[in-house]
């Protein structure tokens, strides 16, 4: 969802790993060769920049700009009570002011609850198009390890990954976008314009315990 949602960085927790001793097993049956070579991926940039992942996160995007520009009202009429009352507070009567922070009270509730649900229903949202455009890319994934001679593949998006030194000529999540791009060709969607979030309206990436694509 572009700069909105933030899907760049998507937080998928995916390790795709092909053992080197069962690569060697399995050379040892077949009479060939086992290969030590390591790539690295960042799997969810892999997955966002790819042109189908870009054309359905920026629709995604269209689809919920307008509540999200109606959570901004409502985090913007808020803010303005807030700052009446704290202006004028002293000049009104006790009931008065009370009555008009029971009011923002009440407002600032029901706006938390709306902005949760939307962003609970963004994230579902998210999750569905990762998923689904997950399994693809783990198909193209290991039709490149395979043809490039790549015994392990490691995903260093996942923090839990203990990468802690890589070359960067074994970064493959370029190659991948374009492998991905090439079986499953789609024209990016024009960007809509950008409508920046209040802060109680704001959404953030899926929480990293979301569902990990799996092969079917």
């Amino acid at each position: 969802m572009a700069s909105n949602i933030n899907i760049r960085v998507l937080s998928l927790a995916l390790i795709l790993v092909w053992g080197i001793s069962a690569a060697r097993a399995q050379a040892a049956a077949t009479g060939t060769t086992a290969s030590n070579k390591v790539g690295i991926v960042s799997i969810q940039d892999a997955i966002a920049n790819t042109n189908e992942g870009k054309k359905e996160l920026e629709a995604l995007q269209q689809k919920y700009a307008p509540r999200q520009a109606a959570l901004q009202g409502q985090n913007d009429e808020l803010e303005n009570m807030k700052k009446q009352l704290q202006t004028q507070g002293d000049k009104l009567s006790e009931d008065e002011r009370n009555s008009r922070v029971r009011s923002a009270n009440e407002k600032q509730k029901s706006l938390q609850r709306s902005a949760e649900d939307f962003q609970n229903e963004v994230q579902t949202a998210e999750q569905e198009i990762l998923n689904r455009l997950g399994k693809k890319m783990l198909d193209v994934l290991e039709k490149y390890a395979k043809a490039n001679g790549y015994a392990v593949v490691m995903d260093v998006s996942n923090p839990q990954t203990p990468v802690l030194y890589a070359n960067p000529g074994t970064n493959i999540t370029k190659n991948l976008i374009e492998a991905y791009n090439a079986e499953s060709p789609a024209a990016p969607a024009p960007k809509p314009a950008a409508t920046k979030p209040a802060g109680a309206a704001a959404t953030r990436p899926p929480a990293s315990g979301a569902a990990t694509p799996k092969k079917p």
